[in-house]
Protein backbone atom coordinates (compact mmCIF):
# COMPACT_ATOMS: atom_id res chain seq x y z
CA UNK A 1 0.00 0.00 0.00
CA UNK A 2 1.09 3.37 -0.55
CA UNK A 3 0.51 6.48 1.48
CA UNK A 4 -1.30 9.60 0.01
CA UNK A 5 -3.36 12.78 0.83
CA UNK A 6 -6.51 13.04 -0.35
CA UNK A 7 -9.91 14.13 0.36
CA UNK A 8 -13.33 11.82 1.30
CA UNK A 9 -15.09 15.02 1.22
CA UNK A 10 -15.66 18.33 -0.18
CA UNK A 11 -14.31 21.47 1.82
CA UNK A 12 -11.69 23.09 3.78
CA UNK A 13 -8.30 22.18 3.69
CA UNK A 14 -9.13 20.54 7.04
CA UNK A 15 -10.87 18.01 4.55
CA UNK A 16 -7.60 16.54 3.46
CA UNK A 17 -6.01 13.26 5.45
CA UNK A 18 -3.86 10.50 5.40
CA UNK A 19 -5.02 7.56 2.78
CA UNK A 20 -3.51 4.27 2.09
CA UNK A 21 -4.27 3.36 -1.83
CA UNK A 22 -2.72 0.60 -3.37
CA UNK A 23 0.38 0.55 -4.61
CA UNK A 24 0.29 1.56 -8.74
CA UNK A 25 1.57 -1.39 -11.43
CA UNK A 26 3.24 0.20 -14.47
CA UNK A 27 1.85 -0.89 -18.11
CA UNK A 28 3.11 -0.51 -21.15
CA UNK A 29 4.13 3.02 -21.84
CA UNK A 30 4.80 3.79 -18.20
CA UNK A 31 7.25 4.60 -15.47
CA UNK A 32 6.65 4.06 -11.86
CA UNK A 33 8.09 7.25 -9.69
CA UNK A 34 8.92 6.79 -6.12
CA UNK A 35 7.71 10.64 -5.14
CA UNK A 36 9.63 12.71 -2.88
CA UNK A 37 8.36 16.39 -3.59
CA UNK A 38 4.58 17.68 -4.99
CA UNK A 39 4.07 20.95 -5.57
CA UNK A 40 1.01 22.45 -4.14
CA UNK A 41 -1.04 24.36 -7.02
CA UNK A 42 -3.82 26.63 -7.15
CA UNK A 43 -5.74 23.97 -9.29
CA UNK A 44 -5.73 21.43 -6.28
CA UNK A 45 -7.60 23.48 -4.51
CA UNK A 46 -10.89 22.46 -6.89
CA UNK A 47 -10.10 19.16 -6.69
CA UNK A 48 -10.87 19.54 -2.59
CA UNK A 49 -13.08 22.32 -2.20
CA UNK A 50 -15.56 20.63 -5.01
CA UNK A 51 -15.04 22.91 -8.56
CA UNK A 52 -14.07 19.90 -10.20
CA UNK A 53 -17.11 17.59 -8.45
CA UNK A 54 -18.73 16.94 -11.51
CA UNK A 55 -15.87 15.83 -13.62
CA UNK A 56 -14.87 13.75 -10.42
CA UNK A 57 -17.82 12.01 -10.09
CA UNK A 58 -17.53 10.53 -13.36
CA UNK A 59 -13.94 9.34 -12.56
CA UNK A 60 -13.62 6.68 -9.14
CA UNK A 61 -15.22 7.07 -5.60
CA UNK A 62 -13.19 9.07 -2.90
CA UNK A 63 -10.62 10.02 -1.99
CA UNK A 64 -9.42 12.46 -4.33
CA UNK A 65 -5.96 13.08 -4.49
CA UNK A 66 -4.62 16.52 -5.47
CA UNK A 67 -1.71 17.40 -7.24
CA UNK A 68 -0.22 17.89 -10.42
CA UNK A 69 3.86 18.06 -10.37
CA UNK A 70 6.06 15.89 -8.76
CA UNK A 71 9.83 14.68 -8.09
CA UNK A 72 11.17 11.58 -6.72
CA UNK A 73 13.35 9.29 -8.25
CA UNK A 74 12.34 6.67 -11.32
CA UNK A 75 11.20 2.73 -9.49
CA UNK A 76 10.61 0.86 -12.39
CA UNK A 77 9.58 0.88 -16.23
CA UNK A 78 6.39 -0.67 -17.82
CA UNK A 79 6.51 -3.74 -19.87
CA UNK A 80 7.41 -2.46 -23.35
CA UNK A 81 8.12 1.17 -22.60
CA UNK A 82 10.51 3.37 -24.79
CA UNK A 83 12.73 5.47 -22.76
CA UNK A 84 16.30 6.57 -22.17
CA UNK A 85 15.28 6.91 -18.05
CA UNK A 86 16.87 4.18 -16.35
CA UNK A 87 15.64 2.83 -12.37
CA UNK A 88 17.35 4.90 -10.06
CA UNK A 89 17.87 8.51 -12.26
CA UNK A 90 16.07 11.53 -10.40
CA UNK A 91 12.88 12.40 -12.07
CA UNK A 92 10.68 15.13 -12.61
CA UNK A 93 6.71 14.66 -13.96
CA UNK A 94 3.41 16.61 -14.73
CA UNK A 95 0.64 14.64 -13.42
CA UNK A 96 -2.96 15.52 -14.84
CA UNK A 97 -5.30 14.26 -11.78
CA UNK A 98 -8.46 12.33 -11.84
CA UNK A 99 -9.88 10.56 -8.90
CA UNK A 100 -6.85 8.44 -6.92
CA UNK A 101 -4.51 9.42 -8.96
CA UNK A 102 -3.23 13.09 -8.16
CA UNK A 103 0.79 14.13 -6.93
CA UNK A 104 0.11 13.93 -3.27
CA UNK A 105 1.07 10.59 -3.43
CA UNK A 106 4.47 8.29 -2.62
CA UNK A 107 3.90 6.44 -6.15
CA UNK A 108 2.68 6.91 -9.28
CA UNK A 109 2.72 5.32 -12.98
CA UNK A 110 2.55 7.56 -15.23
CA UNK A 111 3.14 7.97 -18.96
CA UNK A 112 6.79 8.10 -20.23
CA UNK A 113 6.02 11.10 -21.77
CA UNK A 114 5.01 12.98 -19.16
CA UNK A 115 8.40 12.66 -16.98
CA UNK A 116 11.99 14.07 -17.39
CA UNK A 117 15.53 13.93 -15.90
CA UNK A 118 15.71 16.28 -12.64
CA UNK A 119 17.14 19.18 -13.62
CA UNK A 120 21.19 18.64 -12.61
CA UNK A 121 21.96 19.94 -9.01
CA UNK A 122 18.21 20.80 -8.21
CA UNK A 123 16.40 19.56 -4.50
CA UNK A 124 13.51 16.91 -4.99
CA UNK A 125 11.44 20.11 -4.53
CA UNK A 126 13.12 22.92 -6.47
CA UNK A 127 12.65 20.46 -9.39
CA UNK A 128 8.69 19.50 -8.36
CA UNK A 129 7.94 23.15 -9.21
CA UNK A 130 8.73 23.04 -12.71
CA UNK A 131 7.10 20.44 -14.73
CA UNK A 132 3.10 21.84 -14.67
CA UNK A 133 4.04 25.83 -14.70
CA UNK A 134 7.12 24.91 -16.71
CA UNK A 135 4.69 22.67 -19.39
CA UNK A 136 1.69 25.64 -18.81
CA UNK A 137 3.69 28.75 -19.53
CA UNK A 138 5.26 27.23 -22.91
CA UNK A 139 1.94 26.34 -24.34
CA UNK A 140 0.61 29.76 -24.00
CA UNK A 141 3.84 31.28 -25.57
CA UNK A 142 3.64 28.75 -28.28
CA UNK A 143 -0.36 29.83 -28.86
CA UNK A 144 0.68 33.50 -28.97
CA UNK A 145 3.61 32.25 -31.10
CA UNK A 146 5.11 35.60 -31.32
CA UNK A 147 8.32 36.57 -33.17
CA UNK A 148 11.61 37.96 -31.43
CA UNK A 149 10.92 41.64 -30.95
CA UNK A 150 6.93 41.67 -30.39
CA UNK A 151 5.66 42.93 -26.90
CA UNK A 152 3.87 40.20 -24.78
CA UNK A 153 2.94 41.13 -21.08
CA UNK A 154 2.35 38.96 -18.43
CA UNK A 155 0.05 39.49 -15.28
CA UNK A 156 0.67 38.15 -11.93
CA UNK A 157 4.18 38.06 -12.60
CA UNK A 158 5.36 37.66 -9.40
CA UNK A 159 3.43 33.89 -9.33
CA UNK A 160 5.07 30.68 -10.17
CA UNK A 161 3.67 30.56 -13.48
CA UNK A 162 4.23 34.06 -14.04
CA UNK A 163 7.76 34.04 -13.24
CA UNK A 164 8.36 31.16 -15.97
CA UNK A 165 6.55 33.37 -18.45
CA UNK A 166 8.37 35.99 -17.73
CA UNK A 167 11.91 34.00 -18.49
CA UNK A 168 10.69 31.68 -20.99
CA UNK A 169 9.64 35.10 -23.10
CA UNK A 170 12.63 36.81 -22.38
CA UNK A 171 14.54 33.82 -23.68
CA UNK A 172 12.48 33.77 -26.71
CA UNK A 173 13.50 37.21 -27.75
CA UNK A 174 10.28 39.05 -26.75
CA UNK A 175 9.99 42.28 -24.95
CA UNK A 176 8.11 41.44 -21.69
CA UNK A 177 5.91 44.17 -19.65
CA UNK A 178 5.09 42.48 -16.48
CA UNK A 179 2.91 43.74 -13.65
CA UNK A 180 3.54 43.82 -9.81
CA UNK A 181 2.94 45.59 -6.90
CA UNK A 182 5.48 47.68 -5.30
CA UNK A 183 6.92 44.84 -2.91
CA UNK A 184 7.34 42.77 -6.07
CA UNK A 185 8.50 44.82 -8.34
CA UNK A 186 12.44 44.20 -8.09
CA UNK A 187 11.77 40.44 -8.36
CA UNK A 188 10.12 40.91 -11.53
CA UNK A 189 12.68 43.03 -12.39
CA UNK A 190 15.34 40.02 -11.78
CA UNK A 191 12.96 37.35 -13.58
CA UNK A 192 13.84 39.59 -16.54
CA UNK A 193 11.06 41.66 -17.32
CA UNK A 194 11.51 44.90 -19.28
CA UNK A 195 9.22 47.23 -18.30
CA UNK A 196 7.08 46.74 -14.85
CA UNK A 197 3.97 48.45 -14.06
CA UNK A 198 1.70 48.31 -11.13
CA UNK A 199 -0.80 45.86 -11.18
CA UNK A 200 -4.65 46.18 -10.52
CA UNK A 201 -8.02 46.62 -12.16
CA UNK A 202 -6.31 49.32 -14.62
CA UNK A 203 -3.40 47.77 -15.16
CA UNK A 204 -4.13 47.64 -18.82
CA UNK A 205 -4.41 51.81 -19.03
CA UNK A 206 -0.72 51.46 -17.17
CA UNK A 207 0.38 48.70 -19.93
CA UNK A 208 -1.21 51.10 -23.13
CA UNK A 209 0.40 53.97 -21.45
CA UNK A 210 4.10 52.27 -22.09
CA UNK A 211 2.88 50.61 -25.38
CA UNK A 212 0.06 53.18 -27.20
CA UNK A 213 -0.10 50.77 -29.61
CA UNK A 214 -1.06 48.27 -27.52
CA UNK A 215 1.32 44.81 -26.96
CA UNK A 216 1.17 42.02 -29.26
CA UNK A 217 -0.17 39.41 -27.18
CA UNK A 218 -0.99 39.11 -23.15
CA UNK A 219 -0.96 35.51 -20.64
CA UNK A 220 -3.56 36.38 -18.23
CA UNK A 221 -2.09 34.69 -15.45
CA UNK A 222 -3.74 37.34 -12.37
CA UNK A 223 -7.62 35.92 -13.99
CA UNK A 224 -8.96 39.54 -14.68
CA UNK A 225 -10.06 38.21 -18.21
CA UNK A 226 -11.94 41.51 -19.96
CA UNK A 227 -10.05 43.78 -17.88
CA UNK A 228 -7.06 43.20 -19.62
CA UNK A 229 -8.64 43.49 -23.63
CA UNK A 230 -7.77 46.98 -23.96
CA UNK A 231 -3.90 46.66 -23.37
CA UNK A 232 -3.75 44.67 -26.12
CA UNK A 233 -3.85 45.48 -30.11
CA UNK A 234 -6.23 44.93 -32.52
CA UNK A 235 -5.43 41.30 -33.82
CA UNK A 236 -3.65 40.72 -31.12
CA UNK A 237 -3.46 37.63 -28.97
CA UNK A 238 -4.62 36.89 -25.06
CA UNK A 239 -4.17 33.34 -23.85
CA UNK A 240 -5.86 32.67 -20.50
CA UNK A 241 -5.10 29.40 -17.92
CA UNK A 242 -8.39 29.79 -16.30
CA UNK A 243 -10.76 29.66 -19.33
CA UNK A 244 -12.20 33.20 -20.93
CA UNK A 245 -15.50 34.07 -20.20
CA UNK A 246 -15.84 37.10 -22.76
CA UNK A 247 -15.24 37.51 -26.74
CA UNK A 248 -12.59 39.64 -27.11
CA UNK A 249 -12.92 42.46 -29.21
CA UNK A 250 -11.34 44.16 -32.45
CA UNK A 251 -9.93 41.02 -33.41
CA UNK A 252 -8.14 39.66 -30.77
CA UNK A 253 -7.50 36.16 -30.92
CA UNK A 254 -8.31 34.48 -27.19
CA UNK A 255 -6.55 31.33 -26.65
CA UNK A 256 -7.57 28.89 -24.32
CA UNK A 257 -4.57 27.08 -22.21
CA UNK A 258 -4.96 23.44 -21.24
CA UNK A 259 -2.09 21.70 -19.71
CA UNK A 260 -3.69 17.92 -20.99
CA UNK A 261 -2.36 19.36 -24.18
CA UNK A 262 1.50 19.23 -23.33
CA UNK A 263 1.00 16.53 -20.66
CA UNK A 264 3.06 14.05 -22.52
CA UNK A 265 5.23 16.36 -24.49
CA UNK A 266 8.77 14.75 -22.97
CA UNK A 267 11.03 16.66 -25.26
CA UNK A 268 9.53 20.09 -23.88
CA UNK A 269 9.66 18.94 -20.66
CA UNK A 270 13.09 18.02 -21.13
CA UNK A 271 14.12 20.77 -22.63
CA UNK A 272 12.31 23.33 -19.56
CA UNK A 273 15.33 20.96 -17.55
CA UNK A 274 18.05 22.02 -19.78
CA UNK A 275 17.06 25.65 -19.45
CA UNK A 276 17.09 25.41 -15.82
CA UNK A 277 20.61 23.85 -15.56
CA UNK A 278 21.55 27.01 -17.93
CA UNK A 279 19.99 29.56 -15.21
CA UNK A 280 17.36 30.44 -17.94
CA UNK A 281 14.80 29.37 -15.29
CA UNK A 282 14.53 29.71 -11.82
CA UNK A 283 13.09 27.00 -9.36
CA UNK A 284 11.64 28.87 -6.79
CA UNK A 285 10.45 27.25 -3.84
CA UNK A 286 8.11 29.48 -1.33
CA UNK A 287 8.63 26.76 1.81
CA UNK A 288 8.72 23.07 2.18
CA UNK A 289 5.86 21.15 4.38
CA UNK A 290 5.54 17.77 5.68
CA UNK A 291 3.12 15.85 3.52
CA UNK A 292 0.80 15.76 7.08
CA UNK A 293 0.64 18.88 6.43
CA UNK A 294 -0.73 19.54 3.14
CA UNK A 295 -3.93 21.49 5.03
CA UNK A 296 -1.59 24.21 6.35
CA UNK A 297 -0.11 24.66 3.06
CA UNK A 298 -3.83 24.93 1.34
CA UNK A 299 -4.30 27.54 3.41
CA UNK A 300 -1.37 29.48 3.59
CA UNK A 301 -1.71 29.03 -0.55
CA UNK A 302 -5.45 30.39 -0.07
CA UNK A 303 -4.09 33.22 1.94
CA UNK A 304 -2.44 34.58 -1.16
CA UNK A 305 0.99 36.46 -1.19
CA UNK A 306 3.09 33.08 -2.02
CA UNK A 307 6.22 33.67 -3.95
CA UNK A 308 7.64 30.84 -5.34
CA UNK A 309 5.96 27.39 -4.85
CA UNK A 310 4.77 25.47 -1.41
CA UNK A 311 6.28 21.83 -1.86
CA UNK A 312 4.88 18.83 0.06
CA UNK A 313 7.50 16.23 1.01
CA UNK A 314 6.51 12.27 0.86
Amino acid sequence: MRRAIGARTYGGPEVLEEVELPDPVPGPGELLVRVHAAAVNPTDIYVRNGDRARAQARQSPPPYVPGMDVAGVLEAVGPGTETTLEVGDRVMAVVVPHGHHGAYSERLALPAGSVARAPRGSSHAEASTLPMNGLTARLALDLLALAPGQVLAVTGAAGALGGYLVQLARADGLTVVADASEQDEQLVRDLGAHVVVPRGDDVARRIRAEFPDGVDGLVDGSVQDALLFPAIRDGGGFATVRGSRTEPPRGITSHQVWIVEYAEEQALLDRLRQQAEDGVLTLRVARTLPAAEAAEAHRLLEKGGVRGRLVLEL
